[in-house]
């Protein structure tokens, strides 16, 4: 599910207090086009019921073979309860099924379907939900463009079931929680309530201004960590799956700009064709959605009759960092809904 409401980055140049020849050279090296924003107080059970009932009215999916709902979300509509409950009210889906959410960012895809995977270990569980949504969007500043620009809202829904095909699945995991302030909302939870002090927008250097609500990202510590951990977590995974990387069909990573993935694909010497970098060109980043946004806008309906492999990554906030290698093949849908 990808909003509607579509802002272009030159129309926002005017917002950032900074010259406009850097802003186009940003705009440039970074690969800022568009992007995707949610309008009002929409929140991820929206999106997600809106994509649900979708599947629901085309004939896709079934209320009543949904044994399981996992939410994976930094953005929940509530503390409490589970957005997971939200969503299985809102849709009156039946009482015997397991609704769980994951507070989990650019790595939550991978980490959904690792999860989902582990359920369909059960005897009881044979198809399970998995969405991955966030709309960060109404926490980051619009006057900060080291964010603003990259930042989209969106959400996933993907079908996980059991089958009796012969075919493997590889995945690793790594987290690294002493640098979880490399991509942080001070503000908002028990540690730090927000407050009116807390909202108050500050210039916190070279004309970047945001609040303690809003979120803060040290650019060059997380740039430092993809290129330092993400190359070595695909070696090894690739390493211990015996998968050699020219055949692999792609690499669909999660996308944070344009000049992050390039710099990976030349530091894992792998073809820019093999890992496309235009999910934040078109929709911005949406955190961990921008691994499905990449399968389905750049794949779709190739998916429904071919067969690829594929490596899935997802890195950042946590700091996390994990990976996946499986076939991607005949899908029986694969496609982009507005909201």
């Amino acid at each position: 599910m990808i909003p509607a409401n579509e802002i272009n980055y030159v129309d926002e140049m005017k917002n950032f207090n900074f010259p406009l020849a850097k802003s186009l050279k940003l705009k440039q090296i970074m690969g800022y086009e568009k992007h995707r924003i949610v309008e009002g107080e929409v929140c991820v059970s929206d999106l997600a019921v809106h994509g649900l009932q979708y599947l629901f009215d085309q004939g896709l999916l079934r209320k009543e073979d949904i044994d399981a709902l996992i939410l994976v979300t930094q953005s929940p509509d509530y503390f409490m309860p589970a957005t997971s409950n939200v969503i299985q009210s809102r849709l009156n889906l039946k009482n015997d099924m397991f609704c769980l959410d994951i507070n989990q960012g650019c790595a939550g895809f991978v980490i959904g379907l690792i999860q989902a995977f582990l359920m369909l270990e059960q005897d009881s569980i044979n198809k399970v939900v998995l969405i991955n949504g966030d709309v960060l969007s109404r926490k980051v500043s619009s006057k900060d463009r080291n964010s603003w620009p990259l930042i989209g809202d969106a959400a996933s829904i993907t079908i996980v079931e059991k089958s009796d095909a012969e075919t493997v699945t590889y995945a690793n995991l790594k987290m690294d929680g002493k640098n979880h302030t490399a991509l942080i909302i001070p503000a908002g939870g028990f540690r730090t309530p927000s407050t009116s002090e807390t909202s108050v927008m500050e210039d916190v250097g070279d004309n970047n201004f945001r609040s303690q609500d809003n979120l803060k990202m040290d650019g060059a510590a997380v740039f430092n960590f993809v290129q330092t951990e993400v190359p070595p977590m695909i070696e090894d995974l690739l390493g211990f799956s015996g998968i050699n990387k020219e055949e692999l069909d792609f690499y669909l990573f999660h996308q944070p700009n344009k000049f992050m993935l390039e710099k990976l694909a030349d530091k894992l010497r792998i073809p820019y064709e093999k890992m496309p970098n235009n999910i934040v060109s078109n929709f911005g980043n949406a955190s961990g959605v921008t691994i499905p946004t990449n399968i389905t806008f750049n794949l779709g309906d190739k998916l429904l009759n071919n067969s690829y492999r594929v490596c899935l990554a997802g890195f950042g906030v946590g700091l996390t960092w994990s990976s996946m290698v499986m076939d991607l093949s005949q899908l029986d849908f694969c496609k982009m809904i507005n909201f």
